[in-house]
Order: C-alpha cells, then sequence, then structure tokens
C-alpha cells in the first residue's frame, strides 16, 4: 500500500536501549494473553496476530532497565491496553453502539478498587478478567497516593473512549486544542507514566505529585508520545479504520493543508513539547526541589522518573519504527528519521549543540531552504514556503531570540462572530463610582511603602480600564452589592498582573515574588480564622473581598474558590519566570497557562457558587464540563491576546501572546498569525456550542440528573455566554488597548524610544541594572487585564532570579548600547548563562534577506544572530541588526 506522506525527521535526543530480559517478557506475555482468553477464539487476536504486534520488544525498549519480573507485568499491561482498544473497536466502534460501550466501560472500575482488599465481580470477558489479574499483581508494591492516581488515568483511558465513538458517530473531526486534551486521556500515555514509575522504582512522592513541574512533564511526554503515534498510525486510523482522531487530520483541517505538511506541522508540536520536556526539568524542577524540602531520596525517585520518561520517549520511537502495526516503510530510512546518532551529545536539553546530525543543515548557511514551516502561512506576503519541518536546534533557538519592543501599529482584529448579546446591568453607573473608590481605600492608587516604582496605577487609569463595564455584562442580573464585588475582583486581579512585571520584573526578584504569593492563601482562611495584617494593596484587597464574598460559601466551597484564586496568582510567578528566560512559550503550555494567568476559573467559580448541592460534583469533574467552559476560556483568552496584541509586543515588551506564540512556532508573520488565531478561537466557539447542543443532554441522561439539575446547568451555559458576550463589549468599548490609549497611558512615543536600536549589538545575558537615566526609567507601568476572569493576564512580563547581573566591564564596544536601547530586563537573543550560548543557532543571511525582502522589507520574525556557534562564542556573530534589508529596526511591521 503506497503510504500517504513521507516520514518526517524525527526529534530523538536520546538513544533506545534495549532491556536484556526482553524474550522472558515475550513468553511470559503470550502465555499470559492466552490464559486471559485473548488469543484464539477472542475474535479479536491469534497468536500471530499478539507476535506480529511485538509488544515486549515495546516495554522492552521502553523501559530497558525493569527487572524481568518487572519487564513481564509491565509488558502484560500493555498487552491488556491494546487488547482492549482492538476490542473496543470490533464490538463497539465499528457498530456505532454507544450506549453498549458504556455500560461496557462502566463495569471496569469495578475491578480497580482502591482499597486491594475489596472483592471483585466475576469476569465476563478477557478485557475485565486481564484487568483483574493486574490490578492485584501491581498495587500491593504502591502506595496509596499512586493507586488512586493510577485508577484515574486507567479509567481516563477507558471512558474517554466514548468521546472517540462519538466523534466518529457525529463524523465530527476536533479542533486542535480540544484534540490535545482528550488524546492525553485516550490515547493512554498519562497512564503509561504511571507504570514508569511502577517499572523504575521509581513512585513520586505525594508532596510533589500534583505540582505543576510534574503535571507539566507528565502532559509534555504524553503529547509527545501520542503526536509520535498519530504520525505512524494515520494510514491505519484513518485510511483503514476511518478513525477521525488522529493529529495529522486535525490539522490538516483546521489548516487546510496537505497531509505532507500537516505530518511536518505534528511533527514540529512533538519536537517542541519535548523541548518542553526539557525545559521544565533545567527550569523547574530545582525550584520545587528547593520549596518543598524534598528529602534526597524523593529527588532521587522524582529524577528516576524523569529518566524513565526520557527512556520511554526514545524506546517508543525505536518501536513504532519496526513494529508492524504502523506506517514505518518507504520515507526516510529508520537510521535518519530522526535526529538522533551516536556521535551527538547525550542529555537532556544538549541537542541544540550538536550541528552535524543528519538534516541539520536545512535552515543553516549553505542548507537548502529557510526554516520550513507549513506552506501558505509562513511567508510574509502569504506565498507558499518550505514543506519541510523545522530543526530542534533552529526551533530551540528561535522561541529564546524574539526581539521585544518592536512597533507592530495598531492591533490587528479579526471579526469576532459571536452570537450572544448581553444587556448591561442598570447598576453599571453606580459600581463605575464605587469601585474606583475602592481601589483607592485599598490602596492600589499610590505607592506602596518601601517598594520603589509601585505606583503603577492612577484614577485615570481606573477609569479608563473600566472594569465595572465587564462585570455588568458578566452578570447583568446582578445586585447592585454583588456588581461592586465582582467589579472589585476584576480590579484586584488586574491590578496584581500589572504589579508582579514592573515591581518583580525590573529587579528579577522572584524570591520576592514567590514570597508574597505563599502570603496571600493566610488571607483566604477557609475556617474563619482571622486573618494576618495586610501590608500592601494586594493583601488588603484580597483580604476585604475574600471577606465579603466567602461569608455564604461551605467550607468545601471555600477551599476550592481559594485554589482558584491561588491557580491565578502562582500563574503570575510562571510568567515571571518564562520572561527571564526571554522565551516564547511552547503553544500547548501557553494556552493551558493562559486560562490560570486570565483568572478564567476563579470567575467562572463565582457562577458555580449559586448552583449549591442540586447538581452533583462529578459533574464538573466531567469530560463535557471541562471541555465547555475550557473551550469558553480559550475563546475570551485569545480575544484578548488580539486586542492586546500592541499593547504587549511594542509597549510591553511582552513574550506571552497567542498571536506572538503562533508567529513563533509557524515563523509566519503578524497577519498570518492573526488568522490562525482567528481560526482557532472560532473553532473553539464552535466546540463550546457543540458541547452545549449535544455533549450535555447525554451528560444528564448519563449521570440521571432532575428537573432543577438540568435547569441550574442549562442557566450555567447561559451565563457562560454572557461572560463572553461581557468580556467582548468590555474589550471593544474600554480604553486600555486602542493605540491612543497606550500613548496617554505610557508615555507619546516611549514604545518608540525603548524599541531595539539600529546598530546596537546584541547582548546575550543581563543588561545593567537600572542605570542612571537608563531604559528602567521608561518600562511601561503595566501588565495586561484580563477582563473576563476577572484577573487580568494579557501576559504578565516578568523574570527570574539566577539570570541577573551587570554586564562586565568591556563587554561592550563603546556607544554600542546606547541609553534606550534595550528596555531592562530584555534579554533579546537567548537564554543566558555559561555554556547556552550554542543554543542560539545562526541562520543564513541570505535566506534571511530573501523573506525580509517581502512585505515592506519586514524582517520576519524570530531571527536569530549569524555567526559561528559554540560554548563561548556568542561575543564572536555579529548584530543581527547587520542581517536585516534596509537597516530597519528588527520587527518592523505593516
Amino acid at each position: 500500500m503506497t503510504q500517504p506522506f513521507e516520514l518526517p525527521s524525527f526529534y530523538v535526543p536520546h538513544p533506545a536501549r534495549l532491556n536484556p530480559h526482553l524474550e522472558g517478557a515475550r513468553a511470559h506475555s503470550t502465555a499470559w494473553a492466552r490464559e486471559m482468553g485473548m488469543l484464539e477464539g477472542s475474535g479479536i487476536w491469534d497468536q500471530a496476530d499478539l507476535e506480529a504486534h511485538d509488544y515486549g520488544l515495546l516495554c522492552a525498549y521502553t523501559h530497558p532497565d525493569a527487572s524481568a519480573e518487572a519487564l513481564s507485568l509491565v509488558t502484560d499491561w500493555y498487552v491488556w491496553v491494546f487488547f482492549f482498544d482492538d476490542h473496543f473497536l470490533e464490538i463497539y466502534k465499528r457498530s456505532n453502539d454507544r450506549e453498549g460501550g458504556k455500560a461496557y466501560l462502566d463495569r471496569l472500575p469495578l475491578f480497580m478498587p482502591a482499597d486491594p482488599a475489596t472483592p471483585m465481580p466475576e469476569p465476563t470477558n478477557p478485557v475485565e478478567a486481564g484487568l483483574a489479574d493486574l490490578w492485584r499483581r501491581t498495587v500491593p508494591s504502591m502506595g496509596e497516593d499512586w493507586r488512586i492516581r493510577f485508577a484515574e488515568s486507567t479509567r481516563n483511558l477507558l471512558n474517554e473512549s466514548l468521546w472517540e465513538l462519538a466523534n466518529i458517530n457525529a463524523g465530527r473531526i476536533a479542533n486542535p486544542v480540544e484534540y490535545i486534551e482528550m488524546r492525553r486521556k485516550v490515547g493512554g500515555a498519562p497512564w503509561s507514566a504511571g507504570l514508569i514509575e511502577y517499572a523504575a522504582n521509581a513512585e513520586v512522592p505525594k508532596a510533589v505529585s500534583g505540582s505543576r513541574p510534574l503535571r507539566v512533564l507528565m502532559d509534555a511526554f504524553s503529547d509527545g508520545v501520542h503526536l509520535r503515534n498519530d504520525i505512524f498510525s494515520y494510514q491505519r486510523e484513518v485510511e483503514d479504520e476511518g478513525e477521525l482522531s488522529n493529529g495529522i487530520l486535525v490539522l490538516e483541517t483546521f489548516l487546510g493543508c496537505t497531509t505532507q505538511e500537516a505530518a511536518e506541522a505534528v511533527n514540529d508540536l512533538l519536537t517542541s513539547r519535548l523541548q518542553q520536556f526539557e525545559n521544565t526539568v533545567f527550569t523547574e524542577l530545582p525550584w520545587l526541589f528547593t520549596e518543598t524540602g524534598l528529602d534526597p531520596e524523593g529527588v532521587a525517585r522524582v529524577l528516576a522518573y524523569v529518566k524513565g520518561l526520557q527512556d520511554w520517549q526514545s524506546g517508543g520511537h525505536e518501536w513504532h519504527m519496526r513494529s508492524s502495526r504502523y506506517m514505518n516503510g518507504g520515507g526516510a530510512a529508520a537510521s535518519s528519521a530522526n535526529w538522533w546518532d551516536q556521535y551527538a551529545i547525550g542529555g537532556i536539553g544538549t541537542s541544540a549543540l550538536d550541528v552535524l546530525r543528519v538534516g541539520a543543515g536545512r535552515g543553516l548557511p549553505g542548507g537548502a531552504g529557510e526554516l520550513g514551516s507549513l506552506s501558505g502561512v509562513n511567508t510574509l506576503d502569504g506565498t507558499p514556503g518550505s514543506t519541510g519541518g523545522v530543526d530542534p536546534a533552529v526551533r530551540r533557538a528561535r522561541s529564546h531570540s524574539h526581539v521585544p519592543f518592536q512597533q507592530v501599529g495598531p492591533s490587528r482584529l479579526p471579526e469576532f462572530k459571536l452570537p450572544y448579546t448581553v444587556q448591561l446591568s442598570p447598576h453599571l453607573d453606580t459600581s463605575r463610582h464605587n469601585t474606583a473608590e475602592w481601589a483607592a481605600r485599598m490602596g492600589m492608587l499610590e505607592a506602596q511603602p518601601g517598594v520603589p516604582g509601585s505606583d503603577i496605577w492612577t484614577a485615570e487609569k481606573v477609569a479608563d480600564y473600566d472594569f465595572p463595564l465587564c462585570s455588568a455584562g458578566i452578570h447583568p442580573d446582578a445586585t447592585a452589592e454583588q456588581l461592586d464585588l465582582t467589579s472589585a475582583w476584576l480590579t484586584w486581579g488586574t491590578y496584581g498582573d500589572d504589579y508582579y512585571p514592573v515591581v518583580y520584573g525590573r529587579t528579577r526578584d522572584l524570591v520576592g515574588a514567590k514570597l508574597i504569593t505563599e502570603r496571600f492563601s493566610a488571607f483566604m482562611p477557609v475556617d474563619g480564622s482571622p486573618p494576618p495584617v495586610p501590608v500592601n494593596a494586594l493583601e488588603r484587597g484580597l483580604a476585604d473581598l475574600w471577606e465579603r464574598t466567602s461569608a455564604p460559601m461551605t467550607v468545601d466551597a471555600r477551599r476550592k474558590f481559594r485554589t482558584a484564586v491561588e491557580d491565578m496568582v502562582l500563574s503570575w510567578v510562571w510568567e515571571l519566570n518564562n520572561q527571564a528566560q526571554h522565551r516564547v512559550p511552547d503553544p500547548v503550555d501557553y494556552i493551558e497557562m493562559r486560562r490560570k494567568t486570565f483568572g478564567s476559573d476563579l470567575t467562572m467559580s463565582l457562577c458555580r457558587l449559586a448552583h449549591g448541592q442540586a447538581v452533583p460534583e462529578a459533574i464538573y469533574g466531567s469530560g463535557p464540563m471541562r471541555s465547555l467552559e475550557n473551550a469558553a476560556a480559550d475563546y475570551a483568552c485569545m480575544m484578548n491576546d488580539l486586542f492586546s496584541y500592541q499593547k504587549e509586543v511594542e509597549y510591553e515588551g511582552e513574550v506571552h501572546n497567542a498571536v506572538l506564540v503562533v508567529q513563533n512556532f509557524f515563523n509566519c508573520d503578524y497577519p498570518a498569525a492573526v488568522r490562525i488565531v482567528d481560526d482557532l478561537m472560532h473553532s473553539r466557539l464552535k466546540q463550546f456550542e457543540h458541547v452545549a447542543q449535544n455533549e450535555f443532554p447525554v451528560l444528564y441522561d448519563d449521570f440521571e440528573l432532575g428537573s432543577e439539575a438540568r435547569a441550574l446547568l442549562d442557566g450555567y451555559v447561559k451565563e457562560l455566554e454572557n461572560w463572553l458576550a461581557g468580556i467582548y463589549i468590555w474589550h471593544r468599548d474600554c480604553h486600555r488597548y486602542g493605540e491612543a490609549d497606550l500613548r496617554r497611558h505610557f508615555g507619546r512615543g516611549a514604545a518608540a524610544e525603548a524599541a531595539p536600536v539600529v546598530g546596537a549589538v546584541p547582548v546575550v545575558g543581563a543588561v545593567p541594572a537600572g542605570a542612571s537615566g537608563g531604559p528602567a526609567d521608561r518600562l511601561p507601568d503595566g501588565l495586561p487585564a484580563e477582563p473576563a476572569g476577572g484577573a487580568a493576564a494579557e501576559g504578565a512580563g516578568p523574570v527570574s532570579v539566577g539570570v541577573g547581573g551587570a554586564l562586565p566591564s568591556g563587554a561592550l564596544p563603546s556607544g554600542a548600547l546606547p541609553s534606550g536601547a534595550l528596555p531592562f530586563g530584555a534579554l533579546p537573543f537567548g537564554a543566558p548563562g555559561l555554556g547556552t550560548s550554542a543554543a542560539r543557532l545562526a541562520l543564513a543571511a541570505a535566506p534571511v534577506q530573501a523573506a525580509a525582502g517581502r512585505a515592506e522589507e519586514a524582517p520576519r520574525p524570530g531571527l536569530v544572530p549569524t555567526g559561528p556557534v559554540g560554548f563561548g562564542t556568542a561575543g564572536a556573530r555579529p548584530p543581527l541588526v547587520a542581517a536585516l534589508p534596509g537597516g530597519k529596526g528588527a520587527g518592523a511591521s505593516e
């Protein structure tokens, strides 16, 4: 059979290793599968099928250091999960039998009791028999926290098969964000991560198992596994089985591109997720270990788990290249279909050091073509570009090479096809007065004691930002008191998001930011105990809001609402840390964190308070509910990013904006990125409507909800529609984002003065810390606001510990960095630190100039300096501006 596309070149930074106990695992799993009834007579497999799939080889590659006993058990788990997948396909997917599939899946949790002593029912099919046997053999050696987590990931893996079945029934192809989220559950990689803990004797300590770094590691690992599988399985799933749940098909449909181009885009996203994994290991795990005080044994277990995830990626790739189950013939040979070879420098994060790998010449001097992005979107004038994928080293470098404070002009706004309208609250004018008075009373309009530069807001700005307008649309039926309260929450969240980058970003005081963030929890007591005495406007405002909001709540509701606030404020620190690396975020990590920086869950939870006990708690954790809320949040967040693009990119030097993230990922220009964000935003809106109209009725039936609960949830959908409409009205009518407003708030010409100066030598590392009269004095005075969720977050700007320090004497030629050349804290050309210069690979000057020669000679976003690479070579590279046509500053826009 002819392959539908040529396999792309994969990023595999570590060699696969083979477990010496392979043959024993093969023999054991064959005997076990026959004992469980999975072979002859099952109607699904025979022994020849099992041998051809060779799950023993998969596990031997993905768990190279496991003992013989552990490898056999893990192999049995994989035989079981693949048998389940094929069994569910034959019995329920091919016949579109959702009702029968649900009954089948509902029994399986009975074979995974949290208490190992709990009796199980009698199995009725091979899937139940296999699960019962595996659970009994596995859980005795693992702790309770692991059992809970592994049972949940197994349930997700099984239950979300109904989502795939529903999409087949509806003939519906998911949008990219929805697909990534659901693929994690149905794809099984989180489940695989649990088995890594078992096989590597690396059970993650409970103290850190729920933390952001561990979550990101598992999510990035999962996405890498699933996207890789989508590339290899496209032919079998889409062409043979009629599957609609495949990442290549999703991007092919969303982008309107060829199958080959979609495969390259999926592979680029796979690379980005693996590099997110590496970044998290080096930039977030050390902080986590320090903050939690994890003991050496706990640290060793986490690092062993990280190594296990790394082994799985490499081993899984090798297995896909060998298994008869997947498309792995033709195209690039196995030996050249990835970025690893025996001469590469090994270790997490070192791939950028090796410029001699096969294919590494693409996009470099003398290489073929430019930075291959999708044709049709990767060039400034819209002409087709290269179809090849982006070199991993170049992609890593590009994420650190954004030039801040580019003059982009007024934000380009697409048509917002929002079908919802809302009447504003009649209490709006009164709330405007009360909210401004409240902000002044809390101390938000004055400098904080002992905190230089903290006078970030004025009465004029509060009036222009007009947060009551947003609240009046979100809560049109609120009482006057309720409207004042929600307006104050929006004000507090936006003030905090503006405050962090100015106060903690300028001084690189990540420790100070973490300390104040940790104090916030004390001002939100769930047991009614008195809070400490507030020492600044943020604490004073939070204490007041918590007292007014939490009084009627139950203890459990207070705890959940406090978590929503904590998630939002912690996301401000994430922005500071990311800004310090001068790193445009990975697109998946950005979208998921953006919901938190926007305060989406905080404001949505305010809407849910009125539901009381009529709606079962499990409803809020269900797939349809999370899908509905995330779709609404993403629409609002991307809307904000479109409106705030000029504010963030030109006036604040931000890297946290969806349009910029798309520009960086696809290596496209501003107008092309706006089109992509617009398409994604409206695909999320269509998903919101699909869930409300099609999935909620099924959810109601599955939970056997009464009329009261159904009415409350229907009302909640309407509240979210108001939420979206209110946010749009606020963005359209407030005075925070227009060019005239920006000039008034930031000072006329401030952005132009702060923009990179042609002829200045780009500097890798820190810039002088607040020299008198220098750029620090002209820093923008605030960060973005996020009405919608109340909690601002167009992009907190900011910075981190460990990247500070002034330039050494003589580091720059005299006059090379004139006053105003770079804003304080800008790291324009990559992450600093010993040995990091090699990550900033050179781009060919000729392709750069050729690309930049189009569209009014504007340079392509994401350029990195040309010149030699390698440890200690940063100073030898010529300025980036030398490569730009016509002497224009980087980032000139239409």
